[in-house]
C-alpha cells in the first residue's frame, strides 16, 4: 500500500490493510476450493484427468506427485486406503490444503473485525503457512533437492 506522509514523500506502508488481507484471504481460499472441487469433478473410476504428469511423460518414471489427482478424488470420496496405493504422500497435502481452507476462511472473517492486531496476525499466519508448507511438501522438495545435487 502506497502512503504519503505531510512532507509530501511517499512509500510503502508496513502493515497490510484489512481489505488486502481480507482479499488474499479469499483469493487462497477460493483456489483451494478450485484444487477440491476438482477432485469432486473427475472420477476416480473414469480415470480422465485433464493434467498428466509431465515428469512421467518425458522420463517414463514416476515423480513423487504422480496419481495425486486421482488419490484426492478418492479422498473426497472417503476411499483412503485406495488414495495412499496411488500416492502415499496423498493425505498429508490433503490435510494441508483442507486446515489451509479452514485458516483462510477464519483470517477473512478476522480481516473484516480484527484490524488493531492484523500485522500480528499476518506475521503469525504467514510463519504458521510456511511451517505447514515446507512439512506437507518435504518429499517433493527432498526429491527436487536430491535430483539437483
Amino acid at each position: 500500500m502506497v502512503t504519503s506522509d505531510d512532507t509530501g514523500r511517499t512509500g510503502l506502508s508496513a502493515a497490510p490493510s484489512g481489505k488486502q488481507y481480507f482479499l488474499l484471504n479469499v483469493i487462497l481460499a477460493g483456489v483451494i476450493v478450485l484444487i477440491i472441487g476438482y477432485s469432486f469433478f473427475y472420477s476416480p473410476d473414469e480415470e480422465r484427468y485433464p493434467v498428466p504428469c509431465i515428469h512421467e511423460k518425458l522420463t517414463g518414471e514416476p515423480c513423487p506427485s504422480c496419481g495425486l489427482s486421482h488419490a484426492f478424488s478418492l479422498i473426497v470420496r472417503g476411499r483412503i486406503s485406495e488414495a495412499m496405493e496411488w500416492n502415499s504422500h496423498s493425505m498429508r497435502l490433503f490435510i494441508f490444503f483442507a486446515i489451509q481452507l479452514v485458516m483462510r476462511a477464519g483470517l477473512a472473517v478476522t480481516a473484516l473485525r480484527e484490524v488493531r492486531n492484523l500485522r500480528v496476525i499476518a506475521v503469525t499466519d504467514a510463519a504458521v503457512s510456511a511451517v505447514m508448507t515446507l512439512t506437507a511438501f518435504y518429499p517433493f522438495l527432498r526429491m527436487l533437492w536430491l535430483t539437483l545435487f
